[in-house]
């Protein structure tokens, strides 16, 4: 894989941060409020897709491939869009503002028409699409430990390379910071979605657009 050379600067920490805390809200919406769906971690959906083989279960083979795939397609075109312009300026930023609006327009028709009104696998995979658009984003930036939504691998940098373990303890900030960061936002989507599901999903879009402007002034500046 080609990827740009990791940019670590406070703004690009700060703005891959928030789109860490998205994820953590936008996935306990997804698990609570749209029947037992991640829509940015697939490794869960993956998991559910060969658990939903027991019937009594309560898990949707259907919404896992429809959310599978849809994050597929959204990685696809946020890829595509990372080999053609990730040495233009306005990169990632635009991708960023194109899966903060795919989010708010969610949150608006749901708040409108109600989630259940537009249908439940049309809300996951718009949301999957979207958060497929982020996870290729993030993944061609490069930054270490800070994918912004896989942490098994966090967590097991931040304990095999600990001085405990005879490591150089590399990074154990930036990590902690990661790990902590999704475990609040997966807080706060849990205590929201009792309030309103459209309402968690803005909130995740929200912390989209945050880091869209904060990685937009990054590039600025660097410019």
């Amino acid at each position: 894989m080609t990827t740009t050379a990791p940019v670590t600067s406070r703004s690009t920490i700060a703005a891959l941060l928030s789109l860490t805390a998205g994820t953590g809200v936008i996935d306990a919406v997804s698990y609570l409020g749209l029947g037992h769906v991640f829509v940015a971690n697939m490794t869960g959906n993956i998991v559910f897709l060969g658990s939903a083989a027991n019937p009594s279960s309560g898990l949707s083979a259907s919404l896992a491939l429809i959310a599978l795939a849809a994050f597929m397609f959204g990685a696809l075109v946020g890829g595509a869009s990372g080999h053609r312009w990730a040495a233009s300026p306005t990169w990632p930023t635009s991708v960023l503002l194109a899966q903060a609006a795919l989010l708010g327009a969610v949150a608006a028709a749901g708040a409108v028409f109600g989630i259940s009104a537009m249908g439940r696998p049309v809300v996951v995979a718009v949301l999957a699409f979207a958060f497929g658009l982020q996870n290729s984003t993030a993944r061609r930036m490069a930054v270490a430990d800070l994918t912004t939504t896989v942490l098994t691998l966090t967590a097991t940098g931040l304990a095999a390379d600990s001085r405990v373990a005879g490591g150089p303890g590399a990074k154990p900030v930036r990590r902690l910071a990661s790990i902590t960061t999704m475990l609040a936002g997966a807080v706060v989507g849990a205590l929201l979605v009792q309030v309103s599901v459209s309402l968690t999903i803005a909130i995740a879009a929200l912390c989209v657009l945050i880091a869209a402007v904060l990685l937009g002034m990054d590039r600025r500046v660097r410019a």
